[in-house]
């Protein structure tokens, strides 16, 4: 028995790190009426609770619910998703365009890599939130604009993050 409604659970849940991070400030605000090395680290745990509450923040911005079709899981640089209809497994290293696109029913990011067919995932799939770090990891992504973009009510994909394409590769003689 829970004293705690599921909707309440599901908020705190979501805001976690920043929960903590407020926890950690306190700590920090308490210890810095002191003298000493006590001072400074309470001067180190607001730091770091600040810290702590920027990541905690974006990360609640990008977690929108569970529930959704499919599971999702991030191990060793390799998304993989498994849903009832489609999935597939992608390297973090091979992908070249992320996609957000509102037109599916819920909202789908879309993989594009290099060994095969788009990868689409249901932003509430269950452990969608695992995402997060792993396009937070791709060279020159803006997170913000990638936050913005999620919580927008676009009507078109968008193209979130593309890699840069390098010339090939030239060998020189001298």
């Amino acid at each position: 028995m829970s004293f705690i409604r599921p909707q309440a659970r599901a908020t705190l849940w979501r805001l976690r790190e920043v929960i903590s991070a407020a926890g950690l400030a306190a700590l920090g605000l308490y210890w810095l009426t002191s003298h000493g090395l006590v001072f400074w680290l309470g001067a180190l745990c607001l730091a770091v609770a600040l810290g702590l509450a920027l990541v905690g923040i974006q990360r609640a911005r990008f977690r929108l619910g569970a529930g959704g079709p499919g599971v999702v899981s991030l191990d060793e640089g390799q998304i993989a998703y498994f849903g009832p209809l489609t999935g597939g497994v992608v390297a973090i290293a091979d992908l070249t365009c992320l996609t957000l696109d509102p037109t599916g029913q819920p909202t789908h990011w879309v993989l594009e890599h290099t060994d095969g067919p788009p990868l689409h995932i249901p932003v509430t799939a269950e452990g969608a939130e695992v995402l997060f770090d792993a396009f937070a990891a791709l060279p020159g992504i803006r997170t913000e604009r990638m936050l913005a973009e999620l919580r927008g009510q676009g009507r078109v994909p968008v193209v979130i993050w593309q890699r840069q394409r390098t010339g090939a590769a030239r060998l020189r003689v001298h």
